[in-house]
């Protein structure tokens, strides 16, 4: 009986994820999440962009309820306000990408899209190295402009707005997480995206959205690009300095660009290459220094207080 229950402890998702390297983790997370943006580009033929990602939204926000199961209680005026303003950034980022994806290739929105977090990061730090990281993302923009009449003005466009609302995205994500505990924001914040894109989703969607089949694919979008990936970072982050996570993650780019390439059949010239390569160098570079330096400060800070009760 003991080594029945013992085998099937050790075929749980849990102890499977448990088992895997991080890093590994990290890498499937952000193929998953590019795989659901294909997926998710492909259904643009049938199904508008507005209606794919409120279903990728539905679907995440009714399966982080079921798994988080936030309490709804007293909460300050302050405390919604935050929670609401991510969900409307979290909407707003999803809706802009996703109209990107439909006029431009994957991998080129996804690496105008990380210039949001790249500039948080960037911004939040006044050390000269920053400056590097910044020219050298302004050089990957520079490659894009080269060809930027080859690209749709307005695909360009919102993956600028997906940027801007991705950098609103982490900012209020930090003030979520102090006044939530858990995954409970981010479920609450789900339903609000939800609610904010319902409108546009159900209206463009229209009678396709009965049809089962493509309900089924919105739902596998939504695992592919939200349930998967949130649920193998966590795991990860549990196991991972968040400088390294960090790093990984300037990965997505080149990942889009793959994946918009396998699935999509979109082939990018040498100096979108050298762009998205310019982006993830830059991030990269920034996320670690971003790193480095709040890692001195911590210790610095230590420091001041162990010579401070020593004094005393």
């Amino acid at each position: 009986m003991s080594s029945r229950s013992g085998s099937t402890s050790l075929l749980s998702p849990g102890a499977v994820l448990g088992s895997l390297p991080p890093v590994w983790l990290v890498m499937v997370s952000i193929v998953s999440v590019q795989t659901g943006a294909g997926v998710a580009k492909n259904l643009f033929e049938v199904l508008p962009p507005a209606a794919v990602v409120w279903l990728r939204l539905l679907t995440s926000a009714v399966l982080l309820c079921l798994l988080v199961r936030p309490a709804l209680r007293a909460r300050s005026r302050a405390d919604w306000m935050v929670v609401i303003g991510y969900g409307v950034a979290l909407a707003s980022m999803n809706y802009f990408i996703y109209q990107a994806f439909a006029r431009i290739p994957l991998g080129i929105a996804v690496t105008i899209e990380y210039l949001g977090p790249l500039a948080i990061a960037i911004l939040g730090s006044r050390r000269r190295v920053d400056l590097l990281w910044a020219g050298l993302a302004g050089l990957g923009v520079a490659a894009l402009g080269v060809e930027f009449r080859e690209l749709d003005p307005v695909g360009v466009l919102f993956a600028v707005l997906a940027a801007a609302a991705w950098a609103g995205y982490i900012l209020l994500s930090a003030a979520t997480g102090q006044r939530f505990s858990g995954a409970s924001g981010l479920a609450i914040a789900s339903v609000v995206g939800v609610v904010v894109l319902a409108p546009a989703g159900i209206v463009e969607g229209g009678a396709a959205l009965l049809d089962w089949r493509l309900l089924l694919i919105g739902l596998a979008v939504g695992v592919l690009s939200s349930v998967v990936p949130y649920t193998l970072e966590l795991n990860a982050l549990r196991r991972m300095p968040p400088r390294v996570f960090g790093v990984l993650m300037s990965l997505q780019p080149a990942a889009a660009a793959l994946v918009g390439l396998v699935l999509l059949g979109e082939l990018l010239s040498v100096w979108q290459w050298l762009a998205v390569g310019c982006v993830i160098t830059a991030s990269a570079g920034a996320t670690r220094t971003s790193a480095n330096r709040e890692a001195r400060e911590r210790t610095e800070r230590d420091q001041t207080n162990t010579d401070a009760s020593g004094d005393n």
